[in-house]
């Protein structure tokens, strides 16, 4: 895949990530609760674009919340994938790359493909 077109895809799932019906699709509960989770270095962000435990959560909310979160996210893959012309996992790989470069706050974990758990 060309850098131009993971920059544009990237762009797309960025942009449906931040819009309002985005933003909807995943309860102000559900993001708290997953960022106090990934503060804790419980949640981590996967290469494939969703959320990771990176250690098993005690609080079954952890669980539902990021199961919300992923779900919004999946649904935002396929409508970036629809829109330019790509797969459901190459939006989530874009996704993944645009949040751990940009968004993912020192302390935070991802996991890179066929590696382990990372700490940024």
């Amino acid at each position: 895949m060309q850098g131009r077109e993971l920059i544009g895809i990237g762009a797309a799932v960025m942009a449906a990530l931040v819009l309002p019906q985005a933003a909807a699709a995943q309860s102000a509960q559900a993001k708290a609760t997953v960022d106090r989770a990934k503060a804790a270095g419980v949640v981590g962000e996967q290469a494939d674009g969703f959320l990771g435990f990176v250690t098993e959560p005690a609080d079954p909310a952890i669980r539902q919340a990021v199961a919300e979160i992923n779900a919004g996210r999946a649904q935002v893959y396929r409508e970036a994938a629809e829109r330019t012309g790509t797969t459901p996992a190459a939006a989530g790989a874009s996704a993944y790359t645009q949040v751990v470069q940009g968004r993912l706050k020192p302390g935070e974990y991802y996991k890179p493909v066929g590696g382990g758990w990372t700490r940024k």
